[in-house]
């Protein structure tokens, strides 16, 4: 019987500078497809067209103020921001740890810094919209999304190859 890998301790880095002891929370962004219905004649239901990927949100909170981040907002490129979550997951029953990292990159949507009030925790949130995304674990890189570019490599496999060489890119 094996136990699953739990997240024991974690990392952020924001253009190369550690959050480490800031970063309380990190919400990786969710891999969603878009998909349709789609139910052609002789059939006797509908299936789902995959249209490719969702858009990408990474959400990270801090225990305070984090004036880096201000200094972020309203950057104009696409991929202005890089964010990186550094995790290591370890398994119970084998001591096996695994290293998860995250790359994304792209520009912070939202910024709350929360609530003032005096003597009490103020939490510092913040939405990143992404058009880069790399998993990587124990040095393997497993899925890589670059939205503008068109690039989406799952286990090893360029799965938008065949469409951009059909349309000349």
């Amino acid at each position: 019987m094996a136990l699953p890998r739990k997240l024991k301790n974690f990392n952020l880095f924001g253009d190369g500078e550690s959050y480490l002891g800031q970063a309380v929370e990190v919400k990786l962004p969710t891999l969603t497809r878009a998909m349709e219905d789609y139910r052609g004649g002789g059939m006797s239901g509908p299936v789902k067209i995959d249209n490719g990927q969702e858009a990408l949100e990474l959400e990270h909170k801090y225990g305070g103020l984090m004036r880096s981040i201000f200094r972020q907002y309203g950057i104009s490129r696409h991929d202005g921001v890089q964010l990186r979550f550094a995790g290591a997951y370890q398994r119970d029953d084998t001591g096996a740890v695994d290293a998860v990292e995250v790359v994304v990159r792209g520009r912070h949507s939202e910024i709350d810094p929360g609530t003032a009030k005096a003597g009490e925790d103020t939490e510092f949130a913040v939405k990143t919209a992404c058009s880069y995304y790399k998993l990587t674990i124990n040095g393997v890189t497993e899925i890589e999304i670059d939205l503008v570019n068109m690039i989406e490599i799952v286990g090893g496999v360029d799965r938008l190859a065949e469409q951009r060489r059909a349309i000349g890119v």
